[in-house]
């Protein structure tokens, strides 16, 4: 089983191979109570961000993590995989613009996520 930040990075990097923007790593612990990681990206279309969420899902399914909690994946406006100590935000920009994560949880230090 992978450890939390392991896990933030390869979700960071599974988004990014499906060519998803923005993405940062947001170091939650000390923060919330119920994660370590939020890994926050965008997808152009929602095409684009259940694309993302099904390379997400599949990387975490064969790191044999536990079984994910996913909300959100029917519309592919904001999908929500909640991973445990990881978190995985996808977003169309419109959502991530209003919802702005970054900035609500702007005491978070962010994590560079891994290169492609």
């Amino acid at each position: 089983m992978l450890a939390g930040r392991k896990k933030a990075q390869m979700i960071a990097k599974a988004a990014l191979e499906k060519k998803g923007e923005g993405v940062v790593i947001l170091d939650m612990r000390g923060l919330v109570g119920w994660t370590d990681y939020f890994v926050i990206s965008s997808g152009s279309s929602s095409r684009q961000v259940k694309a993302i969420a099904d390379e997400i899902l599949g990387k975490l399914d064969h790191s044999k993590t536990r079984t994910p909690s996913v909300q959100g994946y029917t519309h592919g406006e904001w999908v929500l995989i909640d991973a445990g100590d990881a978190v995985a935000h996808i977003f169309i920009p419109e959502q991530r613009s209003f919802y702005d994560l970054e900035h609500l949880w702007g005491d978070a230090p962010r994590i560079i996520p891994p290169p492609v």
